[in-house]
């Protein structure tokens, strides 16, 4: 159990592993032609599929792994058949062990921005919410008043509420029409301590958390998560509703079917200014006043709009597009398409751009005055000040499922097997203003497909780069297909889409910053399980904070502090503290009993530091599952990087389970194989 190495190189394994990590397969090829003996050269011209094929460690649990995922502070947490494991993501030793018998997938739940894990145990007619320390497996406080799993939830630290939405027995069989009610509790978040509950009036489609055959685990990720905002919190399950948060009074009601013809997250998240908050549904958005609850203005007959972005006074929304049918994860195109403006003053739309009539993917921002979408078969630009089209080129992208705006200005369009880059002569694809030649308010107009084309001769964007990867071929063609989501998914989880380009324009993310109001959904963790159209309309909005608040062991550990810059670690009031009494019960195994106490700030602070960096982190490179080509000659991950187009990575792992892991902070794939964890490197070329 723990870091393992294998004897299978003997001593030299270790140094070459290390001279991956620094330069690649490159630098051991150097190495190799600096010696001198034929025998020697030939022995190691051997060594690659051995070496990078072995996983750098190993951590042997109890029995066999049912699921495991990734925490922010690099803790991967493991459920077997028997017990919860807490694994360090750098070396592979168990941090802590807790008896639980068997753990769902959806049982499991990290509290965003604390030092939480919500822990949800069937003590036979019974169930228990348990919340535990994160770094210890410390149980802070247990309610055995609520029923089910967590599917999803909203906390307020400042007002020491969490909202919960637990569903009863949510496993079924793959493929049927999967229904439950979901419960509401308010908790408070210090102790655990029911403030209020309300039952959903209906029962209502649930997502399964993988798409494969027999039984698994049904997720509400096919729902917008809760908020809490100003002391209410709004619900999107059976329409729009509003509660206050400290009461349960129902304030606001508007009841609609979310999902559209059995698709998800057809509605588009919510976004919000310093005055209202805007919520789509039922074909109209509507700004709901922050200070009132009341609903100030309307805008009607949009379609069902799935994407949002609020840039100064103007809301832009993206209607029909790409959606994930539940029952069978396939994507699947509905309109009408199109995108609208509008006045957030009044609710005015200002414009509508109808003229993508092969479907739509995500809408990404260029700058402020241009947007970039695309279709079955082209980039379209528009002018986001007046909706009129600026440029339309094709793409040839094979099913092409999003566009995002790279660090060199590209635009870049992709799928699940391919990618593409398009720039002007310039290198990139600027402001209409300020590079195109002529501005919009100087051209002359025609009308074509009801929008206005200016008659400029604006420069072409032409074909930087493409790259393509077809998926190895295996017997089970839907676990090929959803590996390959899930690697070309990976870039989205480490905010690819959020580059500097798109900073300006991502919905209310700059205020989300400066409230106390965090979210959960299993839509940040299940990427997999997604298309990437959705992935890429939600990626700006999966970001780590640097602030934490702490209920467990850094509370205690007050010298752990001093030890991160740029960093806020802010605990509960005294009053709030002395609720709270540790329990180290059921917990088997633990890191802090086996170090000197001196250590335990020190391994304290190397956890927060991994936090750090994935505040920090920006995703840039796509993976692609496919053939790899020599020296390696077998299956594994290419990396590619978004802004050049370059192979700059690979990862040697011939079949990774369904559910595997990269993590960009310590470049490793994480993947289960029986009761084994194992830990495969990334190596840069």
């Amino acid at each position: 159990m723990g870091r393992r190495r294998f004897s299978r190189v003997s001593k030299m394994k270790d140094h070459l592993t290390t001279l991956s990590k620094i330069e690649g397969f490159r630098y051991l090829i150097e190495y190799i032609c600096m010696r001198k003996t034929s025998l020697f050269l030939s022995f190691f011209l051997t060594l690659p599929a051995v070496i990078f094929g072995q996983p750098v460690w190993q951590a042997n649990l109890d029995s066999k792994l049912n699921f495991y995922q990734q925490t922010d502070f690099g803790l991967i947490l493991a459920g077997t058949e028997k017990s919860l494991y807490a694994v360090d993501s750098q070396t592979g030793s168990v941090i802590w062990k807790r008896r639980t018998g068997k753990v769902n997938e959806t049982g499991v739940t990290p509290v965003p921005n604390t030092d939480l894990v919500l822990l949800t145990r069937d003590l036979g007619s019974k169930s228990r919410l348990e919340a535990v320390d994160a770094f210890s497996g410390e149980r802070l406080w247990e309610s055995d008043k609520v029923k089910g799993n967590v599917m999803q939830l909203a906390l307020d630290p400042e007002l020491d509420l969490l909202a919960v939405v637990m569903v009863k027995d949510p496993r079924g069989n793959f493929g049927s029409d999967f229904k439950r009610k979901p419960i509401v509790y308010m908790l408070r978040l210090s102790d655990g301590d029911e403030i209020w509950k309300r039952e959903m009036d209906s029962s209502i489609e649930m997502m399964p958390a993988r798409f494969r055959g027999g039984d698994v685990d049904f997720t509400l990720d096919n729902y917008r998560a809760p908020l809490i905002l100003d002391g209410r919190l709004f619900l999107f399950y059976e329409g729009a509703t509003s509660f206050d948060a400290r009461t349960g009074q129902e304030k606001e009601r508007e009841k609609f079917k979310i999902n559209e013809d059995g698709l998800a997250l057809t509605e588009a998240d919510p976004v919000f200014d310093d005055t209202h908050v805007y919520i789509s549904g039922r074909g109209r958005i509507r700004a709901v006043n922050r200070r009132t609850g009341e609903v100030d203005w309307k805008a009607d007959d949009l379609g069902n709009c799935a994407e949002m972005f609020l840039v100064g006074t103007t809301l832009y929304a993206r209607t029909g597009g790409q959606f994930t049918r539940l029952k069978d994860g396939e994507a699947v195109s509905k309109g009408p398409y199109g995108i609208s403006a509008i006045d957030v003053k009044n609710g005015r739309v200002n414009w509508r751009y109808k003229g993508a009539d092969k479907g739509l993917t995500n809408l990404a921002f260029l700058d402020q005055n241009t947007i970039a979408i695309a279709d079955r078969d082209d980039v379209i630009l528009l002018d986001a000040r007046s909706g009129k089209r600026i440029s339309k080129f094709e793409h040839e992208v094979e099913r092409a499922q999003f566009v995002v705006v790279n660090e060199r200005g590209q635009i870049v369009v992709g799928g699940r097997d391919e990618i593409a880059a398009f720039a002007d002569a310039e290198g990139g694809i600027r402001n209409a203003e300020s590079t195109w030649p002529g501005s919009p308010s100087s051209l002359s107009y025609s009308t074509i497909e009801n929008n206005l084309v200016p008659h400029s001769a604006f420069r072409t964007p032409h074909l930087v780069w493409r790259v393509k990867h077809k998926a190895p071929g295996r017997g089970i063609l839907r676990v090929v297909a959803g590996i390959a989501l899930r690697a070309a998914a990976i870039y989205f989880r480490y905010g690819g889409a959020a580059t500097s380009a798109f900073n300006f324009a991502r919905g209310g993310l700059n205020l989300y910053r400066t409230v106390n109001s965090f979210r959960f959904s299993g839509l940040s963790t299940r990427f997999g399980s997604l298309d990437l159209t959705t992935i890429a309309s939600n990626a700006a909005r999966n970001y780590v904070t640097r602030r934490i608040y702490s209920y467990g062991s850094l509370a205690r550990a007050p010298s752990v502090l001093n030890r991160i810059n740029n960093f806020q670690i802010q605990r509960p009031s005294a009053y709030i503290l002395g609720r709270i009494k540790p329990s180290r019960e059921d917990v088997q195994e633990s890191i802090f009993e086996r170090i000197d106490p001196a250590r335990i700030a020190e391994k304290l602070s190397s956890l927060l530091m991994k936090r750090r960096r994935l505040a920090e982190l920006r995703g840039e490179h796509m993976y692609f599952y496919t053939e790899l080509e020599k020296p390696f000659d077998g299956k594994g991950l290419v990396g590619v990087d978004i802004n050049t187009g370059q192979h700059t990575r690979f990862i040697l792992n011939s079949d990774p389970d369904p559910g595997f892991l990269v993590d960009e902070n310590e470049r490793l794939l994480y993947s289960s194989d029986g009761s084994r964890l194992q830990a495969f490197d990334i190596l840069n070329r």
